[in-house]
């Protein structure tokens, strides 16, 4: 085994077409938002979005807040999210002056429990935000007639979840909004940005004011708004990475089903006959573990094998101190003990995924 070079968990893959791609909105002048964002729009609509209209903003967490906002989310309102996912789930609820209520998971595929999720609603429930976690979709038909029986709207993060389907439908379609991240470790990229796609053009227009301090006409301020706006350096980035996408998911699900035959020891990812699961990460369980043997099967594999991994993520976003809850949240409290990610990246060579199998093998075997 080479131990010379670490393989990273994960690798922004950034190109002489990117770069040449900044260099052309550089040359032309147009740094702010301009034609580039209206053009990434259009082409992520027509690729990822099932040609919803798109907004192109300066974060994910930007656009699920806006997103949100424009969904007419005020103080008093409640939005179901799980709390097996990054904080920004339920900072953009908490952030629109709305409670987040948190529920669980299902064990298999780390998306919401949709009977969690059914047993959380109450009178001031308005919206429903489910996470397509790691690439995996959310089981979106039971999702979606919980929804529709009780009058809700649903408010999609598919932050990592690019391409991702579920019976056969992109994700990021089937609520009111869905929002994708574009932050540098992310399926694709803009070096830093989000796409909020939306229902209608009522919302979309509504998104659009408030990214731009509530402008469609310059001086001419509708609503009051924030500056959240992407610029065309971002967008030229964008556009190039959408290209490769489509190659860059085949390799991430390549070595997604190499780790599936290979590893030994530990619970892979399952994917949902309806689903097609694109693998932002690749995350396996320690079954059994307590959090301090699971990190130390983590720190084997990075400091003894040289293989990057992460935890994703070690403190549910209810018992964080923005948030110190104390809630029965039984799989949530087993997953953040036993969760680990592997590198999945389509910059793995087959060198790689050899050592990170062997890695992982030789830790489990040594822990069994």
């Amino acid at each position: 085994m080479n131990d010379d070079a670490m393989i990273p968990a994960a690798r922004p893959l950034i190109g002489d077409e990117e770069r040449e791609a900044v260099d052309r909105v550089l040359r032309s002048g147009m740094v702010a938002q301009g034609p580039e964002v209206a053009a990434f729009e259009q082409e992520f609509s027509a690729e990822l979005a099932g040609s919803r209209e798109c907004v192109a903003v300066n974060s994910g967490t930007s656009g699920q807040h806006l997103g949100m906002l424009a969904a007419g989310l005020r103080p008093g309102d409640e939005v179901i999210v799980p709390s097996f996912t990054f904080a920004a789930t339920a900072n953009a609820v908490a952030v629109s002056g709305a409670t987040p209520v948190f529920v669980d998971v299902d064990p298999e595929t780390f998306c919401m429990d949709p009977a969690a999720l059914e047993a959380a609603i109450t009178e001031r429930t308005v919206g429903i935000q489910p996470v397509h976690l790691y690439g995996h979709p959310a089981p979106m038909d039971a999702i979606v007639a919980i929804a529709e029986r009780h009058g809700l709207w649903i408010a999609e993060d598919a932050a990592q979840a690019h391409g991702a389907t579920w019976q056969g439908r992109q994700v990021g379609t089937f609520g009111v909004f869905g929002m994708f991240s574009l932050y540098p470790t992310k399926n694709m990229t803009s070096g830093e940005g989000g796409m909020v796609a939306c229902e209608d053009h009522e919302l979309a227009r509504r998104v659009r004011l408030l990214r731009n301090q509530g402008m469609e006409v310059q001086y001419a301020n509708e609503v009051a708004g924030f500056n959240n706006r992407m610029t065309d350096i971002h967008a030229a980035i964008g556009r190039v990475q959408l290209t490769k996408l489509a190659g860059w998911t085949a390799q991430r699900q390549a070595n997604a089903a190499f780790f599936d035959v290979n590893l030994r020891g530990v619970v892979t990812p399952m994917v949902r006959a309806d689903a097609t699961h694109v693998y932002h990460q690749y995350t396996i369980r320690v079954e059994g573990a307590t959090a301090a043997e699971r990190d130390a099967f983590a720190a084997a594999l990075r400091e003894e094998h040289k293989v990057g991994c992460g935890v994703y993520y070690p403190t549910p976003v209810h018992r964080l101190p923005s948030y110190g809850l104390d809630l029965d949240l039984p799989v949530t409290e087993t997953l953040a003990r036993e969760v680990l990610a592997l590198p999945v990246h389509p910059s793995l060579t087959e060198t790689d995924r050899e050592r990170i199998v062997e890695a992982v093998n030789t830790v489990a075997k040594a822990g069994a």
